[in-house]
């Protein structure tokens, strides 16, 4: 793991600032003692005279909200050193998150692995735990003891009871809505229409909210990475699946009912190959692991082969097309050509700053080689601007954990901070 958010995935790290940088006075709908807790969360530690000129309010305000703050156990003042300190007089004061006001876990359920960590309120991993499980859809019952067991793990290698957490995020693949907390479709799931987040907090006794994984990722990059600073980008996942989310104005977008920004099953292919989702013409269907298998099993002959993991198949496939084979070079091309297709669908749609490609997938460079960028590039309408950037991001599992604890800080803060017809203003 490397990059930023690599950074900010140390345990017992000290926190360099967590969530979206907003401008300076572009946010003005929301109470001031949330725009101010989340400016210092944000910065991981600020003076109130700083926070008085980037809200453009008076510093009488800031120490009144900031007061409550403290008194409230959310905030604590830091001493700083003077720049240019001589030694005389007091020594200047920051505020910064009371770190142990609050702790949350993220959990992220995959098809191959459960991973979770635990943060406290400023956004400091305070441990990690990963849980190899067998592939294959589970009943809810299942799925919801596996994660109290793997929460159980977590807490006792973090040295907190679980009784000391505030709330848990929960994500999973496949098509969710979060205000609900219903996942409608999932791999790891056997039924649909499942009411998960509501079957998790009654076992778990806790509050639990539940995303998209594809969503958690882009959390995480928004409150910890590369997203921090930027007001419209997009992420796009290629693991298992293929999935996408996007953040407009420094906040993430779900759609009316939740399930937005589904990129993997978007079509590409009339009448085309068949997708896990049931339909066909998927661009999941061109792009994911499964369908790069499906398709090495046939012009390599790895049909013997059917005992062994999706995960081995593809490195061997890997493997061949790095030997100079040219069936598994076709393969690996023919997706990267669907790949540039539906980039540059999400560049015509939406013109992101930038398009940030995550998953363990992205190891294989054949995905986004220099000519699959150009042929985006060559699909975006000819309007004579410049390519959003891209990146490649190649984390593991523990980045989607660290997303669905981010959703969970998000939904604390916002509780705590905001009473309920504010929230339901927003």
């Amino acid at each position: 793991m490397a990059g930023p958010l690599a950074n900010r995935m140390r345990i017992g790290g000290a926190a360099a600032g967590c969530g979206p940088l907003i401008p300076p006075l572009s946010e003005t709908t929301r109470p001031l003692r949330q725009q101010i807790f989340d400016r210092v969360r944000a910065a991981g530690q600020i003076a109130r005279v700083q926070l008085a000129k980037e809200l453009s309010i008076s510093p009488a305000s800031v120490t009144t909200l900031t007061s409550e703050l403290i008194e409230r156990g959310f905030l604590e003042e830091v001493q700083t050193p003077r720049e240019a300190d001589t030694g005389r007089g007091r020594p200047a004061v920051a505020l910064r998150v009371r770190a142990a006001a609050h702790y949350v876990a993220g959990i992220k359920l995959s098809d191959r692995e459960h991973t979770a960590v635990v943060v406290d309120f400023a956004g400091n991993l305070i441990a990690g735990e990963t849980v190899a499980r067998q592939p294959g859809a589970m009943q809810l019952a299942e799925i919801v003891a596996a994660t109290e067991k793997l929460l159980d793990q977590l807490c006792l290698k973090a040295g907190l009871p679980r009784e000391m957490l505030s709330a848990i995020g929960l994500g999973v693949p496949g098509f969710v809505d979060c205000p609900a907390g219903v996942v409608h479709w999932s791999p790891v799931l056997v039924d649909r229409h499942v009411p998960l987040a509501a079957a998790a907090s009654r076992r778990l006794g806790l509050p639990v909210h539940i995303d998209n994984d594809a969503n958690l990722v882009t959390l995480a990059e928004l409150w910890f990475g590369a997203g921090r600073g930027l007001s419209d980008f997009a992420v796009v996942t290629i693991e298992h699946g293929v999935g996408m989310g996007f953040v407009i104005n420094h906040r993430i977008f779900r759609g009316s009912q939740g399930m937005g920004m589904e990129l993997g099953h978007t079509k590409v292919q009339l009448d085309g190959a068949l997708c896990r989702c049931g339909q066909r013409g998927c661009l999941e269907a061109y792009v994911a692991d499964y369908a790069l298998v499906r398709e090495a099993q046939t012009a390599l002959n790895l049909t013997h082969r059917e005992n062994q993991s999706v995960g081995a198949l593809l490195e061997s496939l890997f493997d061949h097309a790095k030997a100079g084979n040219a069936a598994a070079r076709v393969i690996f091309h023919r997706a990267g050509r669907y790949l540039a297709l539906g980039l540059s669908n999400v560049v015509n749609l939406f013109d992101p700053e930038l398009i940030i490609l995550s998953g363990e997938r992205m190891r294989y460079d054949y995905l986004y080689a220099e000519e699959t960028l150009a042929e985006m590039q060559a699909m975006m309408l000819n309007t004579g601007r410049q390519a959003p950037r891209i990146e490649t991001h190649a984390w593991g599992d523990l980045l989607w954990a660290h997303g669905a604890a981010a959703l969970a800080l998000h939904e604390v803060s916002d509780g705590l901070l905001c009473p309920p017809r504010e929230i339901a203003a927003q």
